[in-house]
């Protein structure tokens, strides 16, 4: 399993995808085709804490690094995953620095988050705990979600809370933060996104952008500006787009 926490400190391009659908025939067929890391999504999808356990059991034991987009930042919600052996925690709707501290101190133990203790899959059933102790900080990836303009506002402060390893952009929330959803087209959208970029390179914390449709173009111009922390598009968009490709081959 790759440690993608010392590719990102390294500079390091990563891709992801993210799993709406909550099958383990779906892992891994995602992990399969070779994606880094797939982000189990709880925020928006029925998929729930007992079947996201199985998803990444399915993940890990197929060689990729399980994230878990958890449903809120609770701290309850993300020590349940991470006893279920996620690695990569992305939390939604970070605002400022009490959110992001709040985030940090979930996925840490003592004394450098608040984390509580529980012997579960990640820490062997309890077999192995000393060694997960050891080597969780050196593994786990915290991400706070910038998806309302508020975040923008906050960004600096966000960035510099220990424990936050990188950030990512929600653009479909922060497009609506500004009055209009899903339109990137928009001068205050652009300027928004320029606005992280800059405060980003600048206190030298990886980027992170979920390309939902994504082309070539897109992802050689995110890199570009330094994106680090990739997810392209999510398991239905493929099926779907796919399945649109065949049968318009088929019937055209």
């Amino acid at each position: 399993m790759d440690n993608i926490k010392e590719k990102l400190k390294c500079g390091q391009v990563t891709f992801g995808t993210w799993q709406m659908i909550g099958n383990t025939a779906i892992s891994e067929i995602l992990c399969q085709c070779g994606f880094d890391w797939v982000t189990i999504d709880l925020e928006h999808t029925g998929i729930a804490i007992n079947e996201a356990l199985e998803l990444i059991r399915v993940i890990a034991l197929s060689g990729k690094v399980p994230a878990v987009r958890v449903s809120a930042n609770d701290s309850v919600i993300i020590k349940r995953v991470l006893d279920s052996g996620a690695r990569i925690i992305i939390v939604p709707m970070v605002m400022n620095r009490t959110d992001a501290q709040k985030a940090a101190d979930a996925v840490y133990y003592p004394p450098i988050g608040k984390r509580g203790v529980g012997l579960s899959r990640a820490q062997g059933y309890g077999f192995g705990f000393e060694e997960y102790k050891s080597e969780f900080p050196n593994e786990a990836v915290v991400v706070a979600q910038i998806e309302h303009i508020e975040a923008i506002h906050h960004l600096e402060e966000i960035l510099g809370v220990p424990g936050i390893d990188a950030t990512m952009i929600g653009p479909y929330d922060l497009s609506g933060s500004l009055g209009h959803p899903g339109d990137f087209s928009q001068k205050d959208f652009k300027d928004a996104l320029a606005a992280y970029e800059e405060i980003s390179s600048r206190m030298g914390k990886p980027m992170g952008y979920h390309i939902v449709s994504p082309t070539r173009e897109d992802v050689e111009e995110h890199i570009k500006k330094g994106y680090q922390f990739v997810a392209l598009g999510f398991d239905s968009y493929f099926l779907g787009t796919k399945c649109r490709e065949v049968l318009q081959d088929v019937k055209g």
